[in-house]
C-alpha cells in the first residue's frame, strides 16, 4: 500500500486567487479532497478528474460533520494509503481547528503538512480599505475568537484587557455575539465612539461593508442584515476606510456570473469579469478533445503546399493544426505561398504567437464576415484548406464553393460535453446568478442539456450574455432571451457588453 500524506491546507479568505502557489500544487495532486463552506468552491477546478472530495462545511448552528468525524475522516481516508488535502478557509492554524486535525493525525502516526493561507483578519479589513495597523493610528492589531466552545462554563476572553488596548481588535465568527461582545467591552471602559465595521463576505463579488461606532453597530448590523460569514473590527484605523476603499463600488461588484468555456480558455474571461469586482463561477460545458482518426487530416497536411489559402476561425483550430504538424513533423514553412485568414483577434494572435502572420482579418468576427473580406482574393480553382470544429457551420465552406474555391474541411478537433453533474449546476443555482456567458452555440446547447428542459425556469431572472450574433440565435432557438450582446465579438467585446449592462 502507498503511503498517505495529509496536507492541512488554509484557502485563504474568499478571493480564489489569494491561494497560494504551494496549497494549489496539493489541490492539484490530491486523491482526497475535504473542504469547508469558507473555502472558494471554484478552487476544486483545479483537482484531478479522478480526485473523491467531500464537502465537510460546518455552517453556524449546522453541522454536516462533526469536528470528531472529520478527524476520524481524515484518519481513515489516510490509513487507505490516499494523499488527502484538507482545504480550510483562511488559515488552519487562526481559528481554523487546524491544530486538532494535526494532533489527530499525529496520534495515529500519519505523515502531514501545514500550508499556510492568507488569513480573514488581515486580508478582510485590506479588502474594504481598513489597514488592522497604521502609523500613529494603530500600532498593534488582536484578533480574537467571537465563538468560542459552547461547551465552556465561561468565556475566557479578557474583555477588560481588551478595553484598555489601543490597537484594532479583530474579532472572527462573532457576528451572531456582536451585542455581547460590544456591551462588554464599553462596561469595561471602551470609548463608546470608537469606530466599528462590519464586513460580510469579504474578499469575494459580494462583500458588503457597514459601519458606524461601538455603541451602535449592533443596530447599524440589524438595519443592514448583517449576517455570518461576517468580521467585526474595532478602532481607529475603521476612519481610514473613506479614503483606502479601492474594491466596493467596482462596476460588476455583486454580480454572480457563469463562465461556460472550456476549462482551459476560461480563465481569460473569468479574469477579466473578477477584475471588475464580478463574482465568477465557472461550469465549463464543452470540452475539446482531438479527432477519433486523423487519416484524412494527416492527407492533407501533408500536402500543405498544394493550397493557396487556409482559413483558420478559432483558437483551438489553431491549437490542433499546429499540434498535428508537430506530431508529424511536418515544417510550417511547406504552407509556402499560402495565405493565411482568421476569424477574430484571438484567432490571429494565436496564428501569430507561432510565426505565422495572418493576411485577412474581417471586421466582423463571423463565418459571413470572412466570406465579405476574401472576396475577390480568392479565384476560382484556388484551393482553400478549412481547419475547423467537427460541428462548425458550414456556412463558410457553402460560400468558398460558391466563389468557385476547392475546399478541404479538416475537423482538427471535437467540441463533447465535459463530465458535469446536473446536480453541480443545481447547486450553483441555489443563489441566483445575474449573468450567464455563452461564447458559442455550443457552450449554449450543451448548457441547456445538462440543466434540462424541465429546469428552465430556475434560470428565468438571469441575464444571458452572448459573446456575438451567431451563438444569439442559437440562445432564441433554444427559447432563452439575450439580454447582452457583444458589440466585438471578442471576449474583451463580452465584458464590455456585461459592464455596460
Amino acid at each position: 500500500m502507498k503511503k498517505p500524506y495529509v496536507y492541512l491546507v488554509g484557502a485563504g479568505p474568499g478571493d480564489e486567487d489569494l491561494i497560494t502557489v504551494k496549497a494549489l500544487r496539493a489541490i492539484k495532486k490530491a486523491e482526497v479532497i475535504l473542504y469547508d463552506r469558507l473555502a472558494n468552491a471554484n478552487l476544486l477546478s483545479h483537482r484531478r478528474l479522478d480526485a473523491e472530495i467531500i464537502d465537510v462545511g460546518k455552517a453556524p448552528d449546522h453541522h454536516a460533520y462533526t469536528q470528531e468525524e472529520i478527524n476520524g475522516l481524515l484518519v481513515k481516508k489516510a490509513k487507505e494509503g490516499k494523499i488527502i488535502t484538507r482545504l480550510k478557509g483562511g488559515d488552519p492554524f487562526v481559528f481554523g481547528r487546524g491544530g486538532e486535525e494535526a494532533l489527530a493525525l499525529h496520534q495515529e502516526g500519519i505523515p502531514f503538512e501545514i500550508i499556510p493561507g492568507i488569513t480573514s483578519a488581515i486580508a478582510v479589513p485590506s479588502y474594504s480599505g481598513i489597514p488592522v495597523t497604521h502609523r500613529h493610528v494603530s500600532t498593534s492589531f488582536h484578533v480574537i475568537t467571537g465563538h468560542e466552545d459552547p461547551k465552556k462554563e465561561a468565556s475566557t476572553v479578557n474583555y477588560e484587557a481588551l478595553a484598555k488596548l489601543e490597537g484594532t481588535l479583530v474579532f472572527l465568527m462573532g457576528v451572531g455575539h456582536l451585542k455581547e461582545i460590544t456591551d462588554r467591552l464599553m462596561a469595561y471602559g471602551k470609548d463608546k465612539n470608537t469606530p466599528a465595521a462590519l464586513i460580510h463576505r469579504g474578499t469575494t463579488a459580494r462583500q458588503r461593508t457597514v459601519t458606524g461606532t461601538l455603541e451602535n453597530i449592533v443596530e447599524v448590523a440589524e438595519k443592514n442584515n448583517i449576517k455570518s460569514p461576517s468580521i467585526i473590527i474595532i478602532g481607529k484605523v475603521v476612519g481610514l476606510r473613506e479614503e483606502l476603499n479601492w474594491f466596493e463600488g467596482l462596476p460588476l461588484q455583486g454580480k454572480r456570473i457563469l463562465v461556460t468555456r472550456t476549462r482551459q480558455q476560461a480563465s481569460n474571461l473569468s479574469q477579466r469579469l473578477k477584475e471588475l469586482g464580478g463574482e465568477v463561477i465557472e461550469l465549463p460545458t464543452i470540452q475539446i478533445e482531438p479527432p477519433l482518426s486523423f487519416k484524412e487530416i494527416d492527407k492533407h497536411l501533408q500536402n500543405l503546399h498544394q493550397y493557396q489559402h487556409i482559413i483558420f476561425t478559432s483558437v483551438n483550430g489553431v491549437k490542433g493544426f499546429f499540434e498535428r504538424l508537430r506530431n508529424l513533423k511536418i515544417d510550417i514553412r511547406t504552407t509556402g505561398i499560402a495565405k493565411i485568414a482568421a476569424i477574430g483577434t484571438a484567432t490571429q494572435e494565436a496564428l501569430e504567437n507561432r510565426g505565422l502572420m495572418v493576411d485577412t482579418l474581417p471586421d466582423v468576427f463571423t463565418a459571413e464576415g470572412i466570406l465579405e473580406a476574401v472576396e475577390g482574393k480568392i479565384a476560382k480553382g484556388d484551393r482553400v484548406l478549412l481547419p475547423r470544429a467537427d460541428i462548425a457551420r458550414r456556412a463558410l465552406t457553402q460560400g468558398l464553393r460558391e466563389m468557385g474555391a476547392i475546399v478541404d474541411e479538416i475537423d482538427i478537433y471535437r467540441t463533447t460535453i465535459p463530465t458535469c453533474r446536473r446536480q453541480d449546476l443545481m447547486e450553483i443555482l441555489e443563489t441566483p446568478l445575474d449573468y450567464i456567458t455563452f461564447t458559442s452555440a455550443s457552450t449554449a446547447k450543451n448548457f441547456i442539456k445538462i440543466l434540462g428542459e424541465e429546469n428552465k425556469d430556475k434560470i428565468n431572472n438571469s441575464k444571458i450574455a452572448v459573446i456575438g450574433p451567431i451563438t444569439g440565435k442559437t440562445v432564441k432557438e433554444l427559447g432563452l432571451s439575450v439580454a447582452v450582446e457583444a458589440k466585438e465579438y471578442t471576449i474583451q467585446g463580452l465584458v464590455d457588453a456585461i459592464r455596460e449592462g
